[in-house]
């Protein structure tokens, strides 16, 4: 009976943590971050011959007929959208421009080590170490999950961010389970 009392406190805490974490992440969504490697679907309406599928090269621009060459990695779709509608504006009265996003192929994050399925993992929308390891399967029998490590670049530098799996688990030190960036390595020792 106690045995079953803490687990179910446990699964609690970490529900809460969880639900505390996802209100967060709805609190401060941000629009998505168009990365290298993405594919865009570019059309502009009764223009037959201006639909494109778009691939963002590694250095972050695209090219599309008639607005050229535009920097696409790091901007939102709507930030595109109004810089294709404004160089078309030359060629064509009030275009109709639209912008999807078809594949994410440049927001990733890694998940290495001690980890049931380690891999890259698309990041498509917010999403914390807890998460990710999700992902990746869990950890395995002998993982340290008290000593996983984010690294992180910034700018030219590589930053390690520690996590301990116990106090998340347990409640405590919940700021430690921070929201991943694309880039981000998670290191399961």
């Amino acid at each position: 009976m106690q045995k079953s009392y803490k687990t179910a406190c446990r699964l609690t805490l970490l529900a809460l943590a969880c639900a505390t974490g996802a209100a967060a992440v709805r609190a401060g969504d941000a629009p998505y971050a168009v990365q290298a490697g993405d594919v865009l679907q570019v059309s502009v309406w009764k223009e037959a011959d201006l639909q494109a599928e778009v691939l963002v090269r590694p250095d972050g621009g695209i090219s599309f007929p008639l607005a050229g060459e535009i920097a696409a990695a790091g901007h939102s779709i709507e930030d595109i959208r109004s810089q294709i509608d404004q160089r078309l504006r030359k060629y064509i009265p009030d275009p109709v421009v639209t912008v999807a996003l078809k594949a994410i192929g440049g927001n990733r994050i890694y998940v290495l080590g001690k980890v049931n399925k380690p891999g890259d993992f698309p990041l498509g929308r917010p999403l914390d170490v807890m998460q990710a390891l999700s992902l990746a399967g869990g950890a395995t029998p002998y993982a340290d999950l008290n000593d996983i490590q984010i690294l992180r670049r910034e700018g030219d530098k590589q930053v390690a961010i520690v996590f301990s799996y116990g106090d998340v688990e347990r409640g405590r030190r919940l700021t430690q389970n921070v929201l991943l960036q694309s880039g981000d390595t998670v290191v399961v020792p």
